[in-house]
């Protein structure tokens, strides 16, 4: 680094945000006071000036971190939970220094759009097929049959008329919260489609045609208690090169309003699991609560269903009181590999920029023979709670979240859990620690994710036939950080 002493006007190399740089003229002191700051900020990290425009539990979180102060307006800010719309219009005029961390990658759309993210797993399984074989491509099987529409008409019109009479379902590429979506299963109802956006293109001349995917209906969903789910899971992208991924333990199942069926597509309360769907039905009730599924395990055991929602923990107990705890095992790793191919399809697009991080939020069906199905992937998941007990689960997120970003500086970047995070992938797989039972089957190497799982065993006798673990994620903490500030202290 270069330092010149002196206020008088000089020439200094500029970098801009879009990576460029310019020669200016301009006074050298404040420069280097600001190199100054930041190199002390990256020191210390006494205060941490935050920004956000999300009201809802991110919000608290934010607020009540210690040591965490709020700026508004165009204040300067050191963390920015920003929203997709911002990023568009600001990231490549925005310079940040070193120690900032915005929470989105630039282009996060090659996963998070439908036809995008289809569009790279379909390129990846190609590559896996050259490079590794049919059977490593294989892996990448866990999304349905789709097209593109309107640009893959043709090509969905010569599949439908191979399979006549099945289920598709039409989703808008760039909506969420169940909008725009529709199931059918005659060409005619497509092709009226298809009649109503170019009648509406004529009218608006100036806005583009909507595009939608054209999916396989998956027709013989895993149901609870005669319902339809989806379970919403959480992984955390702190870098793309090198690839390093965390996943939280915690998540939900989300359930339809209504029994499931066949004979009434048109019914979105049967086959639409969104909440946002979901609470518009005439008997949806935030604190409604279902008696257990199995009534003979006590409703002590069994959580409720509070508001179309189950915690992930009480689902893969469920699970495992039905199909053993070796099947359960064997469904949540084929799980981890859909988190692990799909980020992995996107690894060489997606911009790896240091200042930026990623909650995505991960939609996953599950069929009758308990194969997990990739629906969608959300960058910009709900963090609006709709019971104390999602508010308590998201309210854990979020605090993960920041520890796992650090912006303390107090990390050594050598853990493997972080509260409620597990480190899945570190530029490779990450193992869980020694003497942990693989019951998958696979050998001795078992990956380090734990989803629906907590650390330490419930007791034989509360619950002889279920594999559950109860929370231990503040005791995990508390340790965590005592540990790391008895180092800090040794050190110095």
């Amino acid at each position: 680094m270069l330092f010149i002493q002196s206020e008088r006007p000089v020439r200094v190399l500029c970098r801009l945000g879009n990576g460029t740089h310019k020669l200016a003229w301009g006074v050298v002191a404040p420069v280097l006071s600001k190199l100054s700051s930041a190199l002390s900020f990256r020191e210390q990290r006494v205060s941490i000036r935050f920004k956000t425009t999300l009201v809802n539990t991110l919000m608290d979180v934010l607020r009540h971190r210690p040591g965490w102060v709020e700026v508004k307006d165009e204040g300067e800010w050191d963390f920015y939970w920003c929203d997709v719309s911002w990023l568009r219009e600001n990231f490549d005029h925005t310079y940040m220094d070193e120690h900032v961390r915005i929470s989105h990658f630039r282009n996060h759309y090659e996963l998070t759009r439908k036809n995008y993210m289809v569009k790279n797993l379909k390129r990846f399984r190609k590559q896996l097929e050259r490079e590794a074989g049919k059977v490593e491509a294989a892996k990448c099987d866990f999304f349905p049959k789709t097209f593109e529409m309107p640009c893959e008409y043709h090509l969905f019109v010569e599949e439908f008329r191979k399979n006549p009479g099945i289920t598709w379902i039409m989703k808008p590429v760039a909506r969420s919260q169940g909008k725009g979506i529709f199931l059918f299963r005659k060409l005619k109802d497509i092709m009226d489609w298809r009649k109503d956006m170019r009648s509406s293109d004529d009218q608006r001349d100036d806005i583009p045609v909507e595009n939608y995917v054209a999916q396989r209906y998956i027709e013989n969903p895993y149901l609870i208690g005669g319902r339809k789910f989806d379970l919403r899971v959480y992984v955390l992208v702190m870098s793309y090169i090198p690839l390093r991924a965390w996943l939280y333990r915690d998540g939900f199942a989300r359930f339809s309003n209504t029994r499931f069926t066949l004979s009434s597509i048109d019914d979105q309360y049967v086959h639409l699991t969104n909440v946002a769907v979901q609470k518009t039905s005439p008997d949806y009730h935030p604190k409604k609560v279902r008696e257990p599924v199995l009534p003979s395990m006590g409703a002590a055991f069994w959580d409720h269903i509070r508001g179309c929602k189950w915690m992930l923990q009480r689902f893969r107990q469920y699970l495992a009181s039905k199909h053993g705890p070796k099947a359960v095992e064997t469904l949540f790793s084929d799980m981890d590999n859909i988190f692990v191919k799909s980020l992995q399809s996107v690894q060489k697009v997606i911009i790896s920029d240091k200042h930026c991080f990623e909650l995505y939020g991960y939609d996953i069906l599950i069929d009758q023979d308990l194969k997990p199905w990739l629906l969608e992937v959300n960058a910009s998941p709900s963090l609006t709670a709709s019971s104390q007990e999602d508010y308590e689960l998201k309210t854990c997120l979020l605090e993960d979240t920041l520890h796992v970003v650090d912006m303390e500086a107090r990390l050594t970047g050598r853990e493997k859990r972080v509260g409620g995070f597990d480190l899945m992938w570190n530029d490779g797989p990450v193992s869980r620690e020694e003497g942990t039972p693989d019951l998958s089957g696979s050998g001795n190497f078992v990956t380090n994710t734990h989803l629906g799982m907590w650390g330490q065993a419930i007791p034989a006798d509360a619950a002889p036939s279920l594999p559950g673990c109860v929370n231990d994620r503040k005791a995990q903490l508390r340790q965590l950080f005592h540990s790391l500030q008895s180092q800090k202290k040794a050190s110095g």
